[in-house]
């Protein structure tokens, strides 16, 4: 594996890092490290933890410890990129004391237990995604695409200021399909590696502040730093497919996730609600979709709609939204976010308190989900 050094001539004018720590004021009780970094997996089989002196890798269905990483090195890593299950890694430096420099991706093979390669940026990281023949680093206004085989630079993407590291890539479509911000605010640019084009779609009127991309690519979803609406597209050709409602206050959306066979939508927020929304189009479907939104609307589809509807356009919009079919409650101002389970009907939660849950949704009757598992992931005991 190769070293790579690649300029940046775009400013670096915002940082973020998230810490988390959890205090205790029971003597008995272990307090818990600060958390730097927190992600699933491409399919939500496990999810990664980025800490002051290492990383570990947990299982989510069922819920149990994988493996923990303490390095020889004492810092905090603030971004762990997992592909799927393999040993292949990249982690990037993070907490008030980095192992590896901000501007940094070690490329990390757990099979020799070492770093095998380095990609260097002028400004620091704010993403990687992984696929199995590519690697896709996030910087404050660029994106780069590597080769994964050898490193070598496929591509090269200017955005607007992209403080969260938003960008998407499919996972089972060949060629791939990478989704990341355009160059005016609440501007989606979708790239097409296998048509080599470009299409620019406006999402939103305020900025976007959070993306998912369908595992074929064909479907993306968007929301705004209002976090009102969510709104859903088809890549192919822009159109807008779908606009549900989380709520009417504005939020913080923390997390969207579609389940892997694009029927439903979670959404996690600072509100402490996670919503399941119900889509209207199957996936194998999108290719031969149209502006036509009749057709749209037509697909048989358990949702919640308001029961204003019927005074659509006479009303204001809020009254004829489509709302969540079902919701799971947790503490207000905590960042979670959320993925789809193993199990049919069932998500995973994780949150930067250390916290897991698995819950079971009803896609007929909606409400409230059902508890099915807690667990604190960072208590000793779990290793």
């Amino acid at each position: 594996m190769a070293t790579r050094t690649e300029s940046d001539s775009g400013p670096d004018n915002h940082t973020t890092t998230t810490t988390t720590t959890t205090t205790t004021n029971n003597p008995n009780q272990v307090a818990t490290p600060p958390i730097y970094h927190l992600s699933f997996n491409q399919n939500h089989t496990c999810f990664s933890v980025g800490l002051q002196n290492g990383f570990r890798v947990f299982d989510t269905d069922p819920f149990k410890p994988s493996f923990r990483r303490e390095l020889d090195t004492h810092g905090g890593i603030g971004l762990v990129a997992m592909l799927y299950r393999c040993n292949l890694f990249c982690l990037v430096g993070g907490g008030p004391d980095p192992i590896y420099p901000r501007n940094k991706v070690m490329i990390w093979d757990d099979h020799v237990s070492r770093c095998i390669g380095e990609l260097s940026f002028r400004s620091e990281v704010r993403n990687v995604k992984l696929r199995r023949d590519m690697i896709v680093v996030v910087l404050n206004q660029k994106i780069f695409v590597y080769n994964f085989l050898d490193l070598k630079l496929l591509l090269q993407i200017e955005t607007v200021l992209n403080p969260n590291g938003l960008c998407e890539i499919s996972q089972n479509s060949s060629p791939m399909v990478l989704v990341s911000l355009g160059l005016q605010k609440g501007q989606i640019r979708v790239e097409n590696f296998g048509s080599k084009k470009s299409k620019l779609v406006m999402a939103h009127d305020s900025r976007v502040v959070c993306m998912s991309l369908t595992q074929d690519g064909g479907r993306l979803a968007t929301a705004s730093s209002k976090g009102t609406l969510i709104r859903v597209f088809n890549t192919l050709d822009g159109t807008l497919l779908q606009e549900v409602r989380r709520g009417a206050d504005r939020a913080d959306i923390y997390s969207l996730v579609f389940s892997s066979n694009a029927q439903f939508l979670a959404v996690s927020s600072d509100k402490g609600t996670v919503h399941i929304f119900s889509l209207k189009v199957d996936s194998g479907s999108l290719a031969s979709l149209t502006n036509d939104r009749s057709h749209i609307a037509s697909e048989p589809i358990h949702s919640r709609l308001s029961s204003l509807c019927i005074f659509k356009g006479v009303l204001p919009k809020y009254f004829s939204s489509e709302w969540s079919v079902a919701q799971f409650r947790l503490p207000e101002g905590l960042q979670y976010f959320v993925g789809f389970g193993q199990q049919k009907n069932t998500i995973v939660i994780i949150g930067m308190d250390g916290s897991f849950y698995r819950c079971e949704f009803d896609p007929v009757a909606g409400g409230e989900m059902i508890q099915l598992e807690y667990h604190n992931f960072l208590n000793a005991e779990n290793f």
